[in-house]
């Protein structure tokens, strides 16, 4: 590590703690003004602090390896969370959630079932999901960060007593930096979360731009094209994924086997079969929840979202593009022992190419961005996830006669405890992949049933809620249990067979147990007041088996219609989903210097975004709440 690159990390942590600090006194007002920033944030601020939290350092090291081992097609990976869930939020659930006025995804559901005992149940398991979802997540950081930094930085920060290993060096460097954003995270809530992700955001966005400029500048197309093969550009697949590694790289061609990504046409199948019902599902309750719920209106939250989804994937994969390819020049058979070939994982690419092929200065920057990427995204689901704490557990059961002086207390102090527990996890973790896969497969499959029926179906009542949750979580626990000690089971065993198992082919399981206890829960108690579904559909107004409820409103109000707008926005999302793809590759091509297919990207992206003007944006703008 040069000097110069030194200085500019540590003026970037000082600079990130001044902001935090220094607009932390407007968060003392009460729960509101610290976990909604009082409502009275900018949507545009809002969706670049949503866009640079969604830009984590973990996960960016996983698309370095998957993007420089699969090739372009590589962006479908991203389904598995899927990202284009943003989509469907931004077309009509981000309208939909913010309508209801309240703090948290958890204290929503009460809109939805009512305020009793079968209502509380659903409420409390929601409250429940986003604590475990937000100290799984704090995990994956730590995780993450640990590992990156570690090989970044020069120092040896191991510490021993004796013969007794205390911390690794990335632990250690994983503690400190989790420190020190935890620090102005906790004191100045929503409004210092905003701010200083603003701020990351740009340092982020100058990181990519400098290292794809310094790119074009060291590698010319030849250097690129002797490497990557026209299955490597190729974004069309085929049941099974062809080879496209040879001579010194034919052992990527066995490390592709190996993933469990090789019939890509099922593996592609699974996600899109998940990415629907997860994806109407909503939002799980963490940052992005509170993102929409800090907006003005509704009609600002449908901007945020939108206006996430166009700042984020531009940037960010330019800088992974730009770094794979300097991945792709310049590896050498030495390197292929640090890339997953003996006993490592792909993650390790991106540190590798940081250190040995990014000049002084761009370094230091870029080193930078990825720490904002990571304390960008920690400081959203520390903000988040004690909002569930505080607002719908303690202030709802325990203590609901409390100042607001009280409750900012409180939330302090469940801030620190959501990310000790996630710290304790993360000290228990394999691999960033393997947390990936527990929290987009697992935990968030046993999301997926209850929360997409709580949408269409009238009929679906507190209990259903309560009881497919339930499922899904127990399913997801014994899925990741199973993963953990996969090594101890008998070959040819039950446990063994469930263990190999791939976790995107667990979703049907945990999918089908969840559905299960839905309709058992539902159909085996009383449906929910008829009172509380009417002014739900007043409010919320979804598409969907909801005809009794309309009736009985009808009855009350003849000029009430029927929400009917269900194809019209299944073609906004697909028109959608191509116009956010368009904006993976464009950039990927661009970096790889393959111009026709980036100008037809940019013909997609262009098309597609003045079809979504007329299609989507001209409706957002006739909303009058």
């Amino acid at each position: 590590m040069n000097t110069i690159d030194i200085l500019i990390i540590v003026a970037y942590v000082l600079l990130t703690l001044i902001v935090g600090i220094r607009v932390s006194k407007k968060a003392s007002k009460g729960l509101k003004s610290y976990f909604l920033g009082g409502n009275s944030i900018k949507w545009y601020y809002l969706g670049l602090s949503n866009g640079s939290g969604m830009f984590d350092v973990s996960g960016t090291a996983w698309m370095v390896g998957i993007l420089f081992l699969y090739g372009v097609k590589s962006f479908m990976f991203m389904w598995l969370w899927p990202i284009w869930n943003q989509i469907f939020v931004m077309m009509f659930l981000a309208v939909w959630i913010r309508k209801s006025n309240i703090m948290t995804g958890s204290e929503w559901i009460l809109t939805r079932f009512g305020d009793d005992k079968s209502g509380r149940a659903s409420h409390i398991i929601v409250a429940i999901f986003a604590v475990i979802a937000t100290i799984g997540f704090i995990a994956y950081f730590f995780e993450g960060v640990g590992k990156f930094v570690e090989i970044i930085l020069p120092w040896d920060f191991t510490l021993e007593f004796g013969n007794l290993l205390l911390l690794t060096s990335s632990e250690s460097y994983a503690l400190i930096i989790i420190a020190l954003t935890t620090i102005y995270t906790v004191k100045g809530g929503m409004f210092s979360v905003v701010a200083t992700e603003v701020l990351q955001y740009l340092i982020m966005v100058l990181a990519g731009i400098l290292l794809a400029v310094y790119v074009f500048i060291e590698i010319d197309s030849t250097q690129i094209n002797s490497v990557i093969s026209t299955e490597w550009k190729n974004i069309l697949f085929g049941w099974e994924l062809d080879k496209h590694w040879d001579g010194k790289y034919q052992a990527f061609n066995d490390l592709i086997d190996k993933e469990g990504y090789k019939m890509f046409g099922a593996f592609i199948g699974m996600t899109l079969f998940k990415g629907f019902f997860a994806s109407i599902a909503g939002p799980t309750p963490s940052y992005d929840m509170q993102r929409i719920l800090s907006t003005k209106n509704a009609k600002e939250a449908a901007y945020m979202s939108g206006f996430t989804n166009l700042v984020l994937f531009i940037p960010r994969y330019l800088l992974i593009a730009s770094i794979v390819v300097l991945a792709l020049v310049f590896l050498t058979p030495d390197m292929l022992k640090d890339t997953g070939l003996n006993g490592r994982t792909l993650e390790i690419i991106l540190p590798n190419v940081i250190n040995y092929h990014v000049p002084v200065g761009i370094k230091g920057l870029l080193l930078a961005g990825l720490l904002a990427a990571f304390m960008s995204t920690f400081s959203a689901f520390v903000n988040a996830g004690p909002a569930y704490i505080v607002n719908d557990i303690y202030k709802k059961y325990i203590n609901s006669t409390g100042s607001e002086k009280h409750y900012i207390k409180v939330s302090h102090l469940a801030s620190f405890l959501v990310v000790v527990l996630g710290v304790f996890m993360g000290f228990f973790a394999n691999s960033i992949n393997s947390l990936t896969l527990w929290i987009t497969s697992a935990l968030f499959g046993g999301y997926v049933a209850a929360n997409f029926l709580k949408w269409v179906w009238w009929r679906f009542n507190g209990w259903g809620y309560f009881w497919g949750m339930l499922a899904g979580l127990l399913i997801a626990s014994l899925q990741f249990l199973l993963d953990q000690y996969k090594g101890t089971f008998s070959q040819g065993t039950l446990l063994f067979k469930l263990s190999e198992l791939h976790a995107i082919y667990v979703f049907p399981i945990l999918f089908s147990f969840s559905l299960l206890g839905s309709f058992l829960g539902t159909l085996l108690t009383k449906p929910t007041n008829i009172e509380t579904l009417k002014n739900f559909y007043k409010t919320v107004r979804p598409w969907g088996v909801w005809k009794p409820v309309y009736q009985v409103l009808k009855e009350e109000d003849e000029n009430i219609t029927m929400n009917t707008s269900f194809w019209a926005d299944m073609l906004n999302c697909v028109i959608g989903v191509i116009w956010q793809s368009s904006m993976i590759i464009l950039p990927i091509y661009f970096v790889i210097r393959d111009y026709t297919m980036t100008g037809i990207s940019l013909l997609i992206f262009l098309v597609t975004s003045v079809i979504l003007k007329y299609s989507w944006l001209d409706k957002i703008k006739k909303i009058t709440v």
